[in-house]
């Protein structure tokens, strides 16, 4: 109790730059949860058993990207490789600016954090010297008082930024290493569909 007594201390004491900072930290938290959801729910890699059973791919959630990705493979059994591969690289590229959604807003968060909390160190310090008169030091507890407005206010968005820059960089991680795992299975898939062709006599 005593703990979020001194949080809410350290807000009340930061400033109005505070608001705009919290803003920021909350769009920060829901965009983390919202990516971790997606991640979780629809780019989970599957097993290798459902990766190669088409009836194991159909038991996976519609939006999944795996899913999505095995459509434009098996569509149109006729249809020539070039063409499948044409619409398996635009899919990709679709899939990954869905799963990439908000970093920009992430990214841009890692940048405005800092700043505004930097904005509060300066307004804090340009209120302590103001309180500086020509006889000397007028109300020492003003002084402090904007010195600690600054502090926490930089503090406060430095914390922000951080954890910003933390997800940013897992998310951007964990996207490219989808695209590699997609990359192979449609490889995979088109080399069993050249493999077929072959066997068949058809040209690709």
């Amino acid at each position: 109790m005593n703990d979020w007594m001194t949080f809410a201390s350290a807000v009340q004491i930061g400033g109005w730059v505070i608001y705009p900072l919290s803003v920021l930290a909350v769009i920060a938290i829901t965009i983390v949860i919202d990516r971790s959801y997606v991640f979780v729910r629809f780019a989970r890699t599957p097993d290798s058993a459902t990766q190669s059973a088409t009836d194991g791919l159909d038991r996976l959630p519609s939006r999944h990207v795996f899913r999505r990705l095995s459509v434009p493979l098996a569509d149109r059994p006729v249809a020539p490789i070039w063409y499948r591969e044409a619409k398996a690289e635009a899919l990709a590229a679709a899939i990954e600016r869905d799963m990439s959604r908000g970093f920009w807003v992430l990214e841009t968060i890692v940048t405005a954090a800092p700043l505004l909390g930097l904005l509060g160190t300066i307004v804090g310090m340009m209120h302590s010297f103001q309180l500086f008169g020509g006889n000397g030091l007028v109300n020492p507890g003003g002084v402090t008082g904007g010195v600690a407005q600054s502090l926490v206010a930089t503090a406060v968005g430095l914390v922000v930024a951080l954890f910003s820059l933390f997800a940013f960089n897992y998310f951007s991680r964990r996207l490219e290493r989808l695209m590699d795992e997609l990359e192979s299975f449609a490889n995979e898939r088109l080399g069993e569909i050249r493999l077929a062709a072959e066997a068949q006599g058809v040209a690709p």
